[in-house]
């Protein structure tokens, strides 16, 4: 009968970490099986044994799975020899070990025993090195992993480990992602061969972190919280501790009917700052929204309606559904193909014979926006016009409908007409007519303010001006405010 695999942990490169039921498994055998050579302890080990090592592997797959695969199956073919087989893995065998994990899966298959022989981990000597407690809501996450992701899925405001940070190039990948939660600048430490000789502790700033000449097989990188809370769950813890019993008695009683001017209202804000090209602003606008967000989502929460993590859930199945040609195989060729796709793909999830391209378009949205939705989504089903021409004529049509038009109700409707035409034609110049016509009050008010002003200074009122006065005293604050736009602009 089969002695089945044992699996010893080697502990993290010091041979003094090695444990003594280790020892004992190691001293007995005569031949071991190396996941890697490239350990210190490796060269600790008791003379007699003969070493053999999946390095090979790692030289001729082109990914990771496939390399902890091709071992797994050999291990698991080892292991049926009467002999079977004494598989050596760095640190701990169930920490940070996939090989072992895919061995364990198919020994139970097979029905092949399995001995996990413990070893200290790579977790004890790198939290020693930095002199900290993982209990302190340390977040352990694989560079491979992270690499491969456009956002960490972290939070900052606990500590982080970085594991597995191989190589140069790996690093680099894990910067990036970082840098898309972090500032470039936050502090980050590595820790190279931790609990060895070699040991390496080393501050720095992450936008540094890829040019380490010592980052190796044996690195890993901490990274500290926030220095300021930052979290989107710390957000939202303290938006339920506002609606908590012994919180604020303002928040306590608001509902979703009560929220909906303030919404309304950090909305128009964010535009504001949007349109004023405000980056701090909008900056601090946005964390205003996002606290609507977040009180709708507690009081949908204590009403047992629904979770945030449901309203996200939701959105982000719609979104990878959605985007076919980003999550999927569909190949795309411009913007206008992606918008058709998806009018395609929301008919089908309604799973209606017929659904209207206008149908989820809000009625409560501003008029000028409204029309220029409509008038967007009929465009994607080619209900529109050839070339801007036929566009501009529309508006003259309109225009002309407009004189001739008699009584009030008349003369609204045919005003309509011609906003609406306006509205097309912006959207054929590529332009936002909610924007455009926000930017021209804007610009009015100034204008205004400063018509206003010089007339006063000179003693004068508008009421008593002629047209022509003060059309003049328009035209120079215009000019002069044209002169300071330029100069604000220049690079």
């Amino acid at each position: 009968m089969s002695q089945g695999i044992v699996v010893v942990g080697l502990g993290p490169g010091d041979a003094g970490h090695l444990t003594v039921e280790a020892m004992q498994v190691l001293s007995d055998a005569t031949e071991i099986y190396l996941r890697t050579r490239r350990h210190p302890t490796v060269a600790s080990l008791p003379p007699h044994l003969a070493l053999h090592s999946f390095d090979h592997f790692y030289e001729k797959a082109e990914a990771f799975e496939e390399v902890y695969e091709n071992i797994a199956r050999r291990v698991l073919e080892l292991g049926q020899r009467p002999e079977g087989v004494v598989y050596a893995v760095p640190g701990h065998p169930l920490v940070g070990e996939a090989s072992v994990h895919r061995v364990l899966a198919l020994a139970e298959e097979a029905d092949i025993p399995v001995r996990i022989v413990a070893g200290v981990s790579f977790l004890e000597p790198v939290t020693t090195a930095l002199g900290i407690d993982p209990f302190d809501g340390l977040q352990i996450a694989d560079a491979t992993e992270l690499a491969a992701r456009h956002h960490p899925n972290l939070d900052p405001d606990h500590p982080a480990l970085v594991v597995q940070l191989y190589d140069r190039d790996i690093a680099a990948q894990v910067k990036l992602t970082l840098m898309n939660l972090y500032h470039d600048d936050h502090p980050v430490t590595l820790v190279h061969a931790a609990g060895t000789p070699q040991q390496v502790v080393r501050e720095m700033p992450l936008y540094e972190l890829d040019r380490q000449e010592e980052i190796k097989h044996l690195s890993s990188l901490y990274i500290p919280p926030l220095e300021s809370p930052g979290s989107l769950f710390t957000y939202q813890d303290i938006v339920a501790r506002l609606r908590a019993p012994d919180g604020c008695p303002w928040d306590q009683k608001q509902t979703h009917l009560s929220l909906r001017k303030h919404l309304l209202e950090e909305a128009y804000e964010v535009l504001e700052a949007l349109d004023a090209q405000d980056s701090q602003g909008l900056c601090e606008e946005l964390g205003d929204l996002l606290l609507q967000v977040f009180l709708h989502a507690q009081v949908a929460t204590e009403a047992g309606e629904f979770k945030l993590i449901d309203s996200v859930s939701s959105v982000i199945t719609k979104l990878i559904r959605r985007h076919p040609h980003v999550f999927g195989t569909v190949h795309v060729n411009d913007a206008d193909e992606v918008l058709r796709n998806w009018e395609e793909i929301k008919k089908e999830e309604k799973g209606e014979k017929f659904v209207s391209s206008l149908a989820g378009v809000s009625e409560l949205l501003p008029a000028l926006a409204l029309s220029q939705e409509m008038q967007d989504r009929a465009a994607r089903i080619g209900f529109d016009w050839d070339d801007i021409q036929g566009v501009k004529d529309k508006v003259q049509e309109e225009l002309l409908e407009l004189e001739q038009a008699q009584g009030a109700e008349e003369r609204e409707a045919e005003l309509g007409d011609v906003l609406f035409s306006l509205v097309n034609l912006a959207r054929w110049l590529d332009l936002d007519a909610e924007s455009a016509l926000r930017g021209a009050n804007h610009r009015f008010e100034r204008r205004f303010v400063e018509v206003e002003k010089n007339v006063s200074e000179q003693g004068r009122r508008l009421n008593d001006m002629t047209v022509d006065e003060m059309e003049e005293i328009w035209q120079e604050v215009k000019a002069q405010f044209s002169r300071d736009d330029a100069e604000n602009h220049e690079p």
